[in-house]
């Protein structure tokens, strides 16, 4: 007997404090002092580094089009750009408004960047899935997409992919293959 109103007790006290708040609400947005924000999160340096800054950069990554056709498309990443933060900002795809207005991605949406880098003009990066399960047309747009997002960060000679470590044949839009992949092979997927 004693359960019940125990268990009735519980519910009149939640319900007695619901409608209490710790927060007072209000009907529009209230100007906070500034000399009330903690930590030091309006100086212009890190909180709690000697003098650290992050400066950021757009930096073009290419999507498809409703064309079918690669786009650059501009992403916000910390300066000086690094192939692999650019390259995640491809990974992630189109924005809501881009995918609003038709845009797409080639590359999978499981797709994971496991590594990427660059040694005189020429960019490797490591996946952790192979892009050929796709179509051949597919692949040729993602591998494109890669490449071109790549050059405009500094693989101005040629992309290597490789998957878990191990160098793979990348597919051309002329019907071929080959390891090293150079921007100049996918102009002709640009919407220009």
């Amino acid at each position: 007997m004693r359960s019940p109103r125990v268990l009735l007790g519980l519910v009149a006290s939640a319900v007695l404090l619901s409608g209490c708040s710790l927060v007072a609400t209000t009907s529009s947005p209230q100007k906070v002092n500034k000399k009330n924000v903690p930590f030091g999160l309006l100086g212009k340096t890190i909180p709690g580094t000697d003098q650290g800054r992050v400066a950021f950069k757009t930096q073009p990554v290419y999507i498809v089009d409703v064309s079918g056709h690669l786009s650059a498309s501009s992403r916000i990443v910390p300066s000086p750009p690094v192939l692999a933060s650019v390259l995640r900002q491809l990974i992630l795809g189109p924005t809501r408004l881009e995918s609003k207005l038709g845009y797409t991605s080639a590359l999978p949406r499981t797709l994971e960047l496991l590594s990427a880098s660059l040694r005189n003009g020429i960019g490797y990066v490591d996946l952790s899935t192979s892009l050929g399960r796709m179509s051949r047309a597919e692949e040729v747009l993602a591998v494109g997409q890669l490449v071109l997002t790549a050059h405009d960060v500094g693989a101005t000679r040629g992309l290597e992919i490789s998957v878990a470590g191990v160098a793979e044949s990348s597919p051309l839009p002329n019907g071929q293959s080959q390891t090293l992949v150079r921007p100049s092979y996918f102009q002709s997927l640009l919407n220009n």
